[in-house]
């Protein structure tokens, strides 16, 4: 699990270039208390105008909030709402590379909000391909800036930015000065020549991109999705593919690794749109940072949580990322435990509990408690405290201390709730919380669990996942100690 400090300080020494289609979202905030007239429609005053950034705009204003220096090409008409958008871009620090169409109208949604709730959505302006003139500015600029950024982000709406041209430029630097490069297109198949590290289809995209219909009706949507990781993957030619869940949280499929769940936090807001360009932006600069896809998936997804629970079209910045991961506490307290369990029971919620030491929490960690989670409603997770750990490891360990790793775990969106324990088993956890499904790593088996009468006594099932063989705390350690233990890995195009 990466750093989030030590990330979040990297995100300003990166450069990021963002190509795509720029529109205005603007929101018309007021009330409705009666009927018209002219038709069983409400009637709706409205009380304020708020104007954002749209598209690749908000992608570039995320990017640049989260500490990056960007650079925006893009395409806006000569009129008040490209005006707009350019001014609200460059006052927030973006550098824009606007080329200005003569007679294109650019692309405004304008959203009716009541009470918090989206009631009507109008869009105007033009969503045409660019004219031929324009597209050779757009060619340049892209040429001029492409090996001068540490990442590529292509945030394509099909709206007339993205055309074939471009994406066959887009392919040729990729081929002569590759980098990391992330699409997040309506069309994601179309940018498959460009091989880019990350494709982000949201499910109705995945769906379309995969052209079948057994998908239909399915009510589990990452269940359902799950099984078409190799072939999101081929048919877009990258090497991630993060598909996006809404209130499900997101799918992240990575060329030779076990899928990655991350699961959406609770949020109120019925207005919020733009999450998406949130979430690629801190998945681009994650990356980008050298991190592993499981914690930049775990990152991007608390970004976009802070979008989502502020309504509207917004941005998420670094100390506001920040402070949504080290801000949140699930440590449980041994006294609130009971209360805690009852909740969850009273609420018809399945408990799984599993525990360890989670020492320098690496991918196999992650992928076990991902699978975890899978299994019920609510993980909770009980950690070895600090003298359980050298009892168990030896002289040395734990390398980080209790309150270090029970704050990494809750930054986990898979992890419910973290509880410390004394001794070699958590008898008295399991005795409190009784859970519907205790779950222990491979290298056990039942004759080996040191709890299996105290569980057979509970009624509690048991299940054993299977753990990554390549990867251990105890092996990063002996790779670190030999002096080549830089567990960062090169992503294909990537820093």
């Amino acid at each position: 699990m990466m750093d989030v400090r030590t990330t979040l300080q990297a995100f300003s020494t990166l450069r990021v270039l963002v190509v795509g289609d720029s529109m205005l979202d603007v929101y018309r905030d007021g009330t409705a208390s009666r009927l018209c007239r002219e038709g069983p429609v409400p009637v709706v005053r409205v009380r304020e105008r708020t104007d954002c950034p749209g598209g690749a705009a908000n992608t570039a204003i995320n990017l640049r909030r989260l500490g990056a220096q960007v650079d925006l090409v893009s395409v806006v008409g000569d009129d008040a709402i490209g005006a707009m958008v350019r001014d609200r871009l460059e006052g927030g620090g973006v550098t824009t590379a606007f080329t200005i169409e003569e007679g294109r109208e650019t692309l405004a949604l304008q959203r009716i909000v009541v009470g918090g709730q989206v009631v009507a959505r109008f869009d105007e302006g033009t969503t045409g391909a660019v004219s031929a003139a324009v597209e050779e500015a757009l060619l340049a600029e892209v040429a001029r800036r492409f090996a001068l950024v540490d990442a590529v982000v292509v945030s394509d709406y099909d709206c007339g930015v993205c055309t074939p041209a471009v994406i066959d430029l887009l392919a040729r630097l990729q081929d002569s000065s590759p980098r990391l490069v992330v699409v997040d297109s309506k069309r994601p198949a179309a940018f498959r020549r460009v091989r880019p590290t990350a494709v982000k289809p949201n499910w109705s995209e995945a769906l379309s991109l995969l052209g079948s219909g057994e998908l239909d009706g399915v009510t589990e949507r990452a269940d359902g999705i799950a099984g078409h990781g190799d072939t999101i993957l081929e048919l877009t030619g990258a090497q991630i593919a993060a598909v996006t869940l809404d209130s499900e949280g997101a799918l992240l499929f990575e060329r030779g690794r076990p899928p990655h769940r991350t699961f959406a936090r609770l949020a109120v807001s019925t207005s919020a749109t733009g999450a998406g360009d949130t979430f690629v932006a801190a998945l681009t600069l994650a990356l980008a940072a050298g991190g592993h896809t499981p914690g930049a998936g775990e990152l991007a997804s608390a970004a976009a949580a802070v979008v989502v629970g502020r309504g509207h079209t917004s941005w998420c910045s670094a100390e506001d990322l920040e402070a949504e991961l080290l801000g949140l506490d699930k440590r449980i307290r041994p006294d609130d435990l009971p209360e805690v369990v009852a909740a969850h029971r009273r609420a018809g919620r399945r408990i799984v509990f599993t525990n360890g030491c989670f020492d320098l929490l690496h991918r196999g960690h992650i992928t076990y408690l991902d699978r975890a989670k899978t299994l019920g409603d609510v993980l909770l997770v009980g950690v070895n405290s600090d003298s359980s750990v050298q009892g168990l490891k030896g002289e040395g360990r734990p390398i980080n201390p209790l309150e270090d790793r029970m704050h990494v775990l809750s930054a986990l969106s898979c992890v419910d709730g973290v509880i410390a324990f004394d001794g070699p088993m958590p008898a008295e956890l399991l005795d409190v919380i009784r859970p519907d499904l205790y779950v222990k790593g491979g290298d056990y088996s039942v004759e080996s669990l040191p709890e299996a009468p105290l569980v057979a006594r509970l009624g509690t099932a048991v299940k054993f996942l299977p753990f990554m063989h390549d990867r251990s705390t105890s092996g990063i350690i002996e790779r670190i100690v030999k002096g080549d233990g830089d567990e960062a890995r090169s992503l294909p195009g990537g820093g």
